[in-house]
Order: C-alpha cells, then sequence, then structure tokens
C-alpha cells in the first residue's frame, strides 16, 4: 500500500476522494473565517487593554478626589456622616444597566450607569454645616462609581475575549496543522492508490488484448492451414480422376496385342 504520513482510514475510492476534496475546502474556508475572528478578536482585546489602563489611571484620580472629598466633610460637619447617609436613604439614586454586544460572534457584556434624577433622600443631610462639601463629596463619589462601572465592564469583556481568543486560536492551529495536512495526505494516498490500480487495469486490459490478438492469430493459422489441406485433398482427387481413363486404354491395347 502506498501513501506516508498522517491519514484518515479511508477505502481509496472515487466517492473517497471527492469527499476528502470537500472536506479540504471546507477546512481551508473554516481556517480563514476563524483566522479573520481571531484577528478580529485581538484587535478588539488590544483595545480592551488600553481602555482598562486609562481606566485604572482615571480610577485612581478620581478615588484620591473622592477621598480627599470626604476628608474634607468630616472636617466640615466634624464627624463621620455614613450612618446618617445610610439611614437617610430608601433607594439608590445611582443605578447599572447591563447589555449585550456582538463582536464577530462573541457576546460581550457591557455595564452602563445612570442616575434617577427624582430621587435624591439625603438632601438634607448636612444642612446645618458642611452641606457644600457633602453635595461635592456626593458627585465625587458619583463619578469614581462610574469610573469603576466602566472598569467593571472592560475587565469582564477582557476575560471573555481572553478565553475566546484562546479558544479559537486552538481551532486555527488544529485546522493549520492537524486537520489540513492529514486530510492533504489522505488525498494523495487516495491519488497514488487510484494511479495504481489504473495502472494495473491498463497492464491487465494489456495483457487481455495481447491474448486475444495471440489467439486470433493462432485460429487464423489453423483456419489456413484447414484451407490449405482442403485445397490439397482437391488437388489429389483431381489427379486420380485424371489418371484413370488413359489407363483403361492401354490395357485394351495390351490385350489386342495379345490377340
Amino acid at each position: 500500500m502506498s501513501g506516508a504520513g498522517d491519514r484518515e482510514a479511508v477505502f481509496p475510492t472515487r466517492q473517497s476522494l471527492g469527499i476528502m476534496k470537500a472536506k479540504l475546502k471546507g477546512a481551508e474556508q473554516g481556517h480563514s473565517l476563524l483566522k479573520r475572528k481571531s484577528e478580529a478578536l485581538t484587535k478588539r482585546f488590544r483595545d480592551i487593554t488600553k481602555r482598562i489602563d486609562e481606566a485604572k489611571r482615571k480610577m485612581g484620580r478620581v478615588m484620591q478626589i473622592a477621598s480627599f472629598s470626604l476628608a474634607e466633610v468630616t472636617y466640615a460637619v466634624g464627624g463621620d456622616i455614613g450612618y446618617q447617609v445610610q439611614e437617610s436613604v430608601k433607594s439608590a439614586r445611582f443605578r447599572v444597566r447591563a447589555k449585550q454586544e456582538n463582536v464577530s460572534g462573541v457576546l460581550l457584556p457591557a455595564f452602563e450607569s445612570y442616575t434617577e434624577e427624582g430621587i435624591n433622600d439625603f438632601a438634607m443631610t448636612g444642612l446645618g454645616k458642611g452641606g457644600q462639601q457633602v453635595q461635592r463629596c456626593r458627585e465625587t463619589y458619583a463619578r469614581a462609581v462610574e469610573a469603576l462601572v466602566e472598569l467593571a465592564s472592560l475587565q469582564t469583556a477582557f476575560v471573555i475575549l481572553d478565553e475566546v481568543i484562546k479558544v479559537v486560536n486552538r481551532r486555527v492551529n488544529a485546522i493549520e496543522h492537524v486537520i489540513i495536512p492529514r486530510t492533504e495526505n489522505t488525498i494523495k494516498y487516495i491519488n497514488s492508490e487510484l494511479d495504481e490500480l489504473d495502472r494495473e487495469e491498463f497492464y491487465r486490459l494489456k495483457k487481455v488484448a495481447n491474448k486475444k490478438q495471440r489467439d486470433n492469430a493462432a485460429l487464423d493459422a489453423e483456419m489456413q492451414a484447414k484451407r490449405d489441406a482442403a485445397a490439397g485433398k482437391e488437388e489429389v482427387i483431381e489427379e486420380d480422376t485424371s489418371a484413370g481413363p488413359a489407363d483403361m486404354l492401354a490395357a485394351e491395347e495390351e490385350e489386342d496385342v495379345i490377340f
């Protein structure tokens, strides 16, 4: 049996060859699509990585400002107002909505923050003193929460894309280094086997044709020999027929001489 390398266990037939060629074409198309998908996801992954770095820097600055603002409130009010704020709040004013973004067939969650303008449960907080510092601290921490929501959205997309890119790259490598070479080796094996079968069939047909030629030549020679033998017999019969009357006349002449 011919054929070398890693290949699939198939019978070398024309049908198998067609199936393997269709499989190779599909594998090449799939490899091309997955390659483009991997490139698109990698590009988005790098963009998200850059945005995460910027969001972390922004969050650091905002949290620093928020810490100073909280210190100002504590100094202005003359104590910790955390307990008062917790008692005043009935419902959340700062909220987060989630949506999905499709990137090359991958659904990435995206978090978006918004505020309910009609809710202001601790508007009276700091009314006695430090009201301006409390309002500024609230706005600063609102920006800090927005930065945290943005960072959480980016990091979630980062983790998902990292896993998806690994899976896609594994598939690309498997198709490129395993499936396509194995299919090509199988096609080469089938072609070599079919060529060998064609050579064997040609040799067999040639042997049959030569045998038929020899048989026909022998039959022609036999028929020619029979025709020659028949022609020889006819000549002998003709000679015998022509020699018979001459002998009879000679016998009569001899009898006449005797008498």
